[in-house]
């Protein structure tokens, strides 16, 4: 009797100890002003924090402001690259670091809306995500071509595709989407148009390539499986329901156009590689960072699953670094130093990065951050705790 009122007293401690955890998280009503951490309310060395600051601020990327410059010289060795969607010219540095939702630090812009590149895999990821939780995909492990009948995954290698090799960018997908064919897009530094086009194909699974055709390609499919614009689906599911403005949006290139019941809609890019992809804040995305912190839940409210973010962050075989279109900092090709190995981040051409530590509650969104220089950068901000 003894041991059983003992018993009850510790899962009643614990409960407790969970839900005071889950209400230190802060969630930023929508056009609030962000709250900042009060003073002592969290440890931390502030002169160490506005050094990582001053960091950012003063490794802007190199490229061109007017991002249509920018990616044209950063592409410019793809054969038939070309601009396909909007552009946008991008502000300054620009960031937030947060610690269970409460700022510690910001620099720059942080309601400018600028294009993000491929972050937008990460939105996509979970617009699959979703698909999921909702039924709408059974599992990510079925085949693709199960689902979309219409020739995209006919043949005898494209047949073998599954959701899980879409996301983690294993599948070697061979077609053409939208005017852009998958063997041009960042092909090998050896060889040359008929070494690439008809190259031998990998085995689905087994070799990681980064390849925005081919991320298309799930966009494309998941707004069949939805019936709906991809757009549609992550505001009505995710944006509104975590308070984000609404400013941002997900564009896709200009021909890129379906058909389904019978209604014309566009189908979205994974990226910015041509133009197009989501445009959006930084304080936007630190509220889908913060999401992901809570593992998928805003408030009271579930929004994705648990389950969903365990996948989406699991390394991949043939990419220790890669989840389903996160990346982690496992120790592997993209490990950061002296940061903790259960870190996942998504992160975009020109240095834009939503980076999530759900152990110790830190949230980290950089804007225009020289890319190589990522990696010193949250070094420094771990160094101040």
């Amino acid at each position: 009797m003894k041991n059983s009122f003992v018993a009850a007293l510790l899962l009643a401690a614990f409960a407790i100890t969970f839900n005071v955890n889950s209400q230190e998280i802060y969630f930023p009503e929508r056009y609030a002003t962000w709250k900042t951490a009060k003073n002592g309310q969290f440890k931390f060395d502030k002169a160490a924090l506005k050094k990582a600051v001053d960091y950012a601020k003063s490794n802007e990327y190199s490229g061109s402001r007017d991002l249509r410059v920018a990616i044209l010289e950063g592409f410019k060795r793809e054969p038939f690259h070309q601009i396909l969607g909007p552009t946008k010219k991008r502000g300054g540095p620009a960031g937030l670091i947060m610690k269970n939702g409460y700022v510690l630090a910001s620099w720059g812009d942080t309601q400018r809306v600028d294009m993000t590149f491929s972050v937008t895999k990460s939105f996509l990821s979970t617009v699959a995500g979703l698909a999921e939780d909702h039924g709408l995909i059974n599992d990510t492990k079925d085949k693709v071509g199960d689902y979309i009948w219409d020739g995209t995954f006919d043949g005898e290698h494209n047949s073998k595709i599954t959701w899980e090799h879409l996301l983690q960018q294993n599948s070697d997908w061979s077609g053409e989407l939208w005017g852009g064919k998958d063997w041009a897009d960042r092909p090998p530094s050896k060889g040359g148009l008929d070494d690439w086009k008809y190259r031998t194909l990998n085995e689905p699974g087994t070799v990681m390539e980064y390849n925005d055709v081919r991320v298309n390609v799930l966009a494309y499919s998941l707004t069949h499986v939805w019936r709906k614009p991809v757009p549609m689906v992550l505001k009505e599911e995710v944006m509104d329901k975590i308070g984000a403005t609404t400013s941002w949006r997900w564009f896709g290139y200009e021909n890129a156009w379906t058909v389904i019941d019978g209604i014309k809609m566009k189908s979205v890019t994974g990226g910015g590689h041509s133009g197009a992809g989501l445009f959006i804040s930084t304080e936007d995305m630190a509220r889908f960072g913060i999401l992901f912190l809570n593992n998928g839940k805003w408030q009271d409210e579930q929004i994705i699953s648990e389950d969903w973010i365990k996948k989406a962050t699991m390394p991949s075989v043939p990419n220790v670094n890669y989840g389903y279109m996160w990346w982690l900092n496992l120790q592997g090709d993209r490990h950061w130093d002296s940061v903790p190995e259960h870190v996942f981040y998504a992160a975009g051409f020109g240095g834009n990065f939503i980076v999530v530590d759900q152990k110790s509650g830190l949230v980290i969104v950089t804007r225009w951050l020289e890319p190589s220089k990522i990696g010193e950068f949250v070094k420094q901000v771990y160094g101040a705790f």
